[in-house]
């Protein structure tokens, strides 16, 4: 099974789960100090990600094509980063080091917005920005998993999940009241954002453990079957032995070396095909503006919407992929997801058609953002954890970066509804796809072990 496999790969053994300390024990304090970390760094980012479709469309008047494009590189920066900072965090055994590089790079580009008023910096400042959050993302994730039992993996991301959309939450809000006090509204927004990346990094220097002070006992893992010549962890020494000094050295052709991995490619392969559907936020929030005419005052607030929804079911949603499996859970957030463009689409102007769409739209990345991140984990080796999870995320931002391009020159040439409606029957034809892909594979039928031989029997 892919998505609906629970296990680490076939073959190996994992640590059986603490039940003597209670619920408490799921969580790794490494996951509570990341998810702090995220929760701060989030507050950040969505300050400018709230406001910024607004200032570009309504204040330098950008086209709907072009905040297509430029909403493209925004993602699809960070997606050609993510394989670079994957690696490097494997190849040089510090998740914690290249995560902090990458929170510290978005951080320094913040203050820089405050200098950029017009399409070319203000890309430029954004790709770097993008740059940044490449780099971080996959070895936050490997310290995520590497720090949590594997049956328990779903909860885990659920909780920094939960503990990320908080700041996603926080964030607009903070933009909202800030755009209604300042002078400078879009200004006080940056400055303010760039103080509070800045807090961000100091956490995670102070309070985030090292990969190795991250990662709890485990027993010993045989490598999966299909992994083929993969590196793992130094098998462990017989007793009496000494243990070998250090793991064999990750290189471009293990990473490589992982698509062969039929689970992963499965993964990458549905992560890609529904990525090529999924119309960025920045794009249902100006399709629902739109369709309600709610006024540009309250824009900013659209996000909280998805965030609060997000956050009140991360983690029941990753517990429960656990439990019942991620191929069924994923799969429901994407017909979710569909669902919020039909009812974009097509229903009636009910005063609650906005709060609808929103609950769909958070619903979605609560049955998906997590669940996605803790199925690849259990398909790659440990020694290569973070490249994995490059590898499915860079897929599938490429792409919603396709998508971005494709949608904004759709709605230029066709409008909002052909646009939507498109991309709506290419979710449906993808889904389905995808449950194919995904479906469980058929148990193998047990070989009987051959009768011993009758003594009572002489040749």
């Amino acid at each position: 099974m892919y998505l609906a496999d629970r296990s680490a790969p076939s073959g190996a053994k994992t640590a059986p789960p603490d039940r003597g300390s209670g619920r408490a024990s799921a969580v790794a304090p490494a996951v509570l100090a990341l998810g702090t970390v995220s929760l701060i760094t989030d507050i950040s980012s969505e300050m400018v990600t709230a406001v910024l479709p607004l200032y570009l469309i309504a204040g330098l008047g950008l086209s709907p094509l072009g905040f297509g494009a430029l909403d493209g590189v925004y993602n699809g920066v960070s997606a050609l980063v993510q394989l670079t900072g994957g690696h490097l965090a494997d190849r040089v055994r510090n998740h914690k080091l290249v995560a902090g590089i990458g929170y510290g790079l978005s951080a320094l580009c913040k203050p820089l917005l405050l200098l950029a008023h017009s399409l070319g910096p203000i890309s430029v400042v954004l790709a770097l920005e993008r740059t940044g959050k490449g780099l971080r993302t996959a070895p936050r994730d490997a310290l995520i998993s590497l720090s949590t039992p594997d049956e328990l993996q779903g909860r885990a991301f659920g909780v920094h999940r939960a503990m990320d959309t908080t700041g996603a939450l926080l964030g607009p809000l903070a933009a909202f009241l800030i755009l209604g006090v300042a002078v400078d509204g879009y200004d006080a927004v940056f400055g303010v954002s760039a103080c509070v990346a800045l807090l961000g990094v100091v956490v995670l220097v102070l309070f985030v453990p090292s990969g190795a002070a991250a990662t709890p006992p485990r027993r010993p893992a045989a490598p999966p079957r299909s992994a083929g010549r993969l590196p793992g962890p130094a098998a462990a020494a017989p007793a009496g032995l000494p243990a070998p000094a250090r793991p064999n050295p990750v290189r471009l052709r293990d990473a490589a070396a992982l698509l062969r991995l039929p689970r992963l490619r499965a993964l990458s392969f549905c992560a890609v095909l529904l990525g090529l559907t999924t119309v960025s936020d920045a794009f249902v929030y100006l399709l629902l503006q739109r369709r309600t005419g709610i006024d540009d005052q309250w824009f900013p607030l659209l996000p909280l919407g998805t965030a609060a929804v997000f956050l009140l079911l991360a983690v029941p949603a990753g517990a429960l992929a656990d439990r019942i499996g991620r191929r069924t859970v994923f799969l429901t957030g994407h017909a979710l997801l569909l669902a919020a463009y039909g009812l974009l689409l097509w229903a009636p102007d009910w005063p609650a058609l906005p709060y609808l769409v929103l609950a769909l739209h958070g619903m979605f990345y609560a049955a998906t953002d997590g669940v996605l991140p803790a199925a690849v984990a259990a398909t790659v080796p440990e020694s290569l954890r973070a490249t994995g999870l490059a590898l499915v995320g860079t897929g599938q931002a490429l792409a919603r970066f396709a998508c971005s391009l494709a949608f904004g020159g759709a709605w230029t040439l066709w409008g909002t509804g052909p646009a939507l409606a498109a991309a709506a029957a290419g979710l449906l034809c993808c889904a389905v796809v995808a449950g194919w892909v995904l479906r469980p594979s058929p148990p193998t039928p047990a070989t009987p072990a051959p009768a011993p031989p009758d003594p009572a029997r002489r040749p």
